[in-house]
């Protein structure tokens, strides 16, 4: 959801939380301001639950096993598949990884290295996400092209084929389930063994969950990581100089420009506005993170900000990946800068390619020259 400024203010000034529709015709909720967004991101009376929504909400249209995952369960539930999955991601265990993140990003980078010319999304900012997160979970090299176009044609379909995105879907389910029976034959030391061994051991882990939180992973450990790196070098060509802050590129570039809807449980009042029981609520990250009213020049990259965005969430829902996704951002945008300090944009900014969705803040590609 790319909105001019101008836009932005007007909604912060005059529209707490505001109607609108969606390019698929889904009608939802507004809510644009820092403190408004915070604040329902933690509010438990906002639930991801679809059941609780009032079925206008269309979005994807998933396999039940693809959709018992943490981004569509409320406590209790949530609160027991949070656990398993968050002792993969502590800061700790993160931190181990940041030999083998800084290795992939130096073997993509020398891939490139002889020519003028690289698209750095292409061959830099999607390979080395899938690379990590497949590493972390169990899965094999040769698989992770396929994953990436499954996933990117599930995203963003040619043309809106929702033929195309059902078989994308549908590719991913039948590869998952294969996957986890490879790993249940043959474990190894990656998180997708330890998952079935806990499901396995009746740790109260669904088949339908296990296969849940495995596409989960492989997505969010994707998606918003690739739009992270894309935007974040893009950011530093065009404020030279800057030292390197991941959360100020976070801030300043939301890869998410909405989080996961939400349902209000019960009439929900927003600064004013009552939003009824039952309606799509989306939070608009993208514009809180720019709110005037928590940052002070919002529009200009300030590194050393005092931190606070919104990038990851807050409350239970908190990206359980954040710190990974530090790593990953910190790395790969550093090491490309320093490997091709004379870095610089191929195109006019003008003429960039940027994904055509509401949901996310991505390029298509990014062409620069190396030297």
């Amino acid at each position: 959801m790319t909105v001019s400024g101008d836009l932005h203010e007007r909604l912060w000034e005059n529209a707490p939380a505001c109607r609108a529709e969606l390019p698929d015709g889904s009608p939802v909720w507004l809510v644009t301001r820092y403190a408004d967004v915070r604040a329902l991101l933690a509010d438990p009376r906002l639930s991801v639950d679809k059941a609780n929504g009032d079925g206008s909400w269309r979005g994807f249209s998933l396999p039940p096993a693809l959709d018992a995952n943490l981004l569509n369960t409320d406590p209790p539930h949530h609160t027991r598949l949070r656990r398993l999955v968050s002792q993969a991601f502590t800061p700790r265990r993160t931190e181990s990884l940041r030999p083998v993140i800084q290795h992939t990003a130096d073997t993509l980078l020398d891939r490139i290295a002889d020519g003028d010319e690289a698209d750095l999304v292409r061959d830099y900012a999607g390979p080395l996400p899938v690379a990590i997160i497949s590493d972390l979970l169990g899965v094999p090299a040769a698989d992770r092209d396929d994953f990436r176009l499954w996933t990117d044609t599930m995203l963003l379909p040619p043309a809106g084929d929702r033929a195309a995105a059902a078989a994308a879907i549908g590719a991913i389910h039948s590869y998952l389930q294969r996957l986890i029976a490879a790993k249940r034959a043959d474990p190894a030391d990656d998180l997708l063994s330890a998952l079935i061994a806990a499901r396995d051991a009746g740790d109260r882990l669904g088949e339908d969950e296990l296969t849940s939180l495995a596409f989960l992973l492989l997505l969010a450990g994707y998606e918003n990581t690739v739009h992270a790196i894309g935007t974040g070098v893009l950011t530093m060509l065009r404020h030279p100089g800057l030292p390197l802050d991941v959360e100020e590129l976070l801030r300043y570039e939301s890869p998410a420009t909405v989080l996961l809807r939400r349902f209000p449980t019960e009439d929900v009042d927003v600064s004013g506005v009552v939003v009824p029981r039952g309606q799509t609520v989306l939070l608009v990250v993208g514009s809180a993170n720019r709110d005037p009213d928590a940052f002070a020049e919002p529009g200009e990259v300030r590194p050393g900000r005092a931190g606070g965005h919104l990038s990851f969430g807050h409350g239970i829902h908190y990206c359980v990946a954040a710190p990974l996704a530090r790593i990953e951002l910190e790395i790969a945008v550093g090491t490309v800068l320093r490997r091709f300090p004379a870095l610089r944009l191929a195109v006019p900014p003008g003429e960039l390619r940027w994904r055509p969705s509401f949901r996310a803040r991505g390029l298509a590609s990014l062409p620069v020259l190396l030297r």
